[in-house]
């Protein structure tokens, strides 16, 4: 009896000695960030609402005998949002490398420069006609199916980073949507001290292939974008310009576009306080799938700041502001101002 009972207790630690080493390490973070907007459209009624966004991410990641660190993560989204599990793995080397397998993304769209801009929830909303976008990376798309390859930070050159990534197709049926079939682009990234100043320059082209039943695009989604960050102390400008076509936009993603993004912005911190300050400024032709391009522009102009301030740790007091002026087919439209006041706590 004695035998028996040593022998189930040396199986018992022997099998939660083998579940804590294969038990990966999983770490939480997210914000929850809240707070009441209002909307002042040129066109039309006054509205205040509260707005909100809510993240909580699992991040888990285990290190090989090799050195080598394996990772993933999932993430819960606002409360009447499903959980978006649609990461893949990433694989980082010891030599500062890094492989993501698996709805890896666009390298072009990895090394696009953050520019300054309202850290508010506010925006006055546009037609859905309109186009025209304020983001650098717009022409970055890539299907789930793919790889992407990240360099050391000191590659080639110091300060020098790149990324390479390719997608491919997923088999699926072309429908009267149009979707992406596959991809390949490249990323850049450097970064340099000139003095007191750190420079950063990013940048990426990215070229896609896609479907829809009955028409072929007439340009496929592609395009180039870069930008520049400089940093003095605790003062930021940065500048980004971006240009290229995109398939599939609008009702029933069934138009394209030729369009181009020019973005500037600063932010200043002293001491608890945060001041940003940005300016977007968007522009694109926007035609059915197949057919010659043609039409008046679309635009999209967005003017931003915002105040934040250190309330404790984790938690930061926001008040934005955001004007807009836009146009459609070469008509104003959807012109107007919104602000925001609420807070943010993150862990």
């Amino acid at each position: 009896m004695k035998k028996e009972l040593l022998m189930g207790t040396a199986l018992v630690s022997t099998l939660g000695a083998a579940s804590v080493a294969e038990a990966v390490t999983a770490t939480m973070s997210g914000n929850h960030k809240t707070g009441i907007e209002f909307d002042s459209p040129t066109g039309g009624t006054d509205t205040n609402a509260q707005t909100f966004d809510n993240n909580f991410t699992v991040s888990l990641s285990e290190t090989t005998d090799g050195g080598m660190t394996i990772s993933s993560s999932f993430k819960v989204m606002d409360e009447t949002t499903k959980v978006d599990g649609d990461a893949g793995f990433t694989l980082a080397f010891t030599d500062g490398s890094k492989l993501d397998l698996i709805a890896a993304g666009n390298a072009s769209g990895s090394h696009a420069v953050s520019i300054p801009g309202s850290a508010g929830a506010e925006g006055v909303a546009t037609t859905s006609t309109n186009s025209a976008s304020n983001g650098l990376d717009f022409a970055t798309a890539a299907t789930n199916l793919g790889v992407e390859y990240h360099t050391a930070s000191d590659f080639l050159a110091d300060g020098l980073s790149m990324s390479f990534s390719a997608s491919t197709d997923t088999g699926a049926a072309a429908t009267a949507t149009y979707r992406v079939d596959s991809h390949y682009a490249i990323g850049a990234t450097y970064v340099s001290d000139l003095g007191d100043t750190a420079l950063t320059i990013g940048g990426g082209i990215s070229s896609a292939d896609g479907a829809k039943t009955g028409t072929a695009a007439t340009n496929d989604t592609g395009g180039f974008h870069v930008g520049l960050s400089a940093v003095t102390g605790d003062l930021t400008v940065a500048v980004g310009f971006a240009d290229g076509e995109k398939a599939g936009i609008g009702l029933k993603s069934a138009n394209e576009q030729v369009a181009d993004v020019t973005k500037v912005g600063v932010k200043y911190v002293t001491g608890d306080l945060t001041f940003n300050v940005g300016f977007a400024s968007g522009d694109s032709t926007d035609f059915t799938v197949g057919s010659a391009q043609s039409g008046s522009d679309d635009s999209l102009d967005t003017t931003s700041a915002s105040v934040s301030y250190a309330v404790a740790s984790g938690v930061t007091a926001l008040l934005g502001y955001t004007s807009v002026e836009a146009s459609d087919e070469g008509a104003a439209t959807d012109d107007g101002n919104a602000w925001y006041i609420g807070a943010n706590m993150a862990f």
